[in-house]
């Protein structure tokens, strides 16, 4: 909502795989990890729509769903639409880091981190 070009954040396996879908999805430009092995830094290029004056980031909302104090389950068949489909959920499944439409074809279910839109 800055408007800043990029974001720099601690180095996890979880927080990179979330960005590798972001990116996938088309909400963010470009992810990569910069510095060596004790202090990693994931940088995320941020994409934008519209004019340089009225520009808008791509993602409106980023909500995260579980948190450490109640984590949040969820069946194949309880898997959540965001927004009718035009967002997207992530979860952590048994066979990694997917995509809530991902977790539907492979019928499995998880923990849902976050949603996107």
């Amino acid at each position: 909502m800055a408007g800043h070009a990029s974001v720099a954040i601690p180095h996890s396996k979880t927080k990179y795989a979330i960005a590798q879908i972001l990116k996938q999805e088309g909400y963010v430009e470009d992810v990569s990890v910069t510095g060596d092995v004790p202090m990693q830094m994931i940088v995320i290029k941020l994409k934008y729509w519209g004019k340089r004056r009225e520009r808008r980031p791509v993602i409106s909302k980023l909500e995260r769903v579980s948190k450490p104090g109640r984590r949040i389950y969820v069946s194949r068949r309880e898997i959540p639409w965001v927004m009718s489909g035009m967002g997207i959920a992530i979860l952590t499944t048994p066979k990694g880091i997917m995509t809530g439409q991902q977790a539907r074809r492979q019928g499995v279910g998880g923990e849902v981190l976050c949603t996107v839109y």
